[in-house]
């Protein structure tokens, strides 16, 4: 692998160039810890070994657990705090407290339809990292209103998620970014041929599904 994050055979390997361009953003710090720069987000079918992908990711990274209520869950999630406590990674589960409690995460991600739920969840959990879903400015301000950490919001570029919407553009983006004072992840698309268009768009870190597993 040479600087440019190109291998020996041409194929640019998408963490590497990930990796490179989130630690170009303006740190953030929350309750006095510093926010990861990059988010692994992971997906029963898109992510199918995400313990290989966190066990590459660059120390201070974290791993957003999404389980959908699989039946090995608590299984599945032990490992990967194990793996993220001895490589310096932050675990956050997503949408699942229980879960989360289990396993012993650092942290809740919610979707967007649950950012209601916040404050009580702050209240019982206050030591932890949470973050909201945000596919639009009302959705951002009403996560920031909520009390989120930190929102991720998307799609900014074509996603091969089967739930995302029009992509935002890194104007949409900008915009948005513009309408709260939470910090902001960008999500959707982001991949080796699109990240560094995210340079100067005020986010401070970036979140990613298959480009983090490629």
């Amino acid at each position: 692998m040479d600087s440019s994050g190109v291998g020996a055979g041409g194929a640019i390997d998408e963490m590497d160039a990930l990796s490179r361009t989130a630690a170009r953003l303006r740190p953030w710090l929350v309750r006095g810890k510093p926010l990861p720069s990059l988010l692994f987000f992971t997906d029963p079918d898109r992510t199918p070994d995400p313990e290989r992908v966190a066990e590459r990711l660059p120390a201070g990274a974290a791993v957003v657990f999404r389980a959908f209520g699989a039946l090995d869950a608590e299984v599945r999630g032990r490992g990967l705090r194990d793996i993220t406590r001895r490589r310096g990674l932050l675990l956050l589960v997503g949408a699942d407290e229980a879960l989360a409690v289990a396993v012993e995460a650092d942290g809740l991600h919610l979707p967007q339809r649950l950012s209601a739920h916040l404050p009580a969840i702050r209240a019982r959990h206050p030591e932890w990292l949470i973050t909201v879903a945000a596919h639009d400015a009302a959705a951002a301000r009403a996560g920031q209103a909520a009390g989120a950490d930190a929102l991720v919001v998307s799609p900014v570029f074509p996603s091969a998620s089967p739930s995302a919407g029009t992509p935002l553009g890194v104007d949409g983006l900008k915009r948005i970014v513009g309408a709260v004072e939470t910090p902001v992840y960008a999500l959707g698309g982001v991949r080796a041929d699109t990240v560094e268009q995210l340079l100067g768009s005020g986010i401070v870190g970036i979140a990613a599904v298959e480009a983090l597993n490629a």
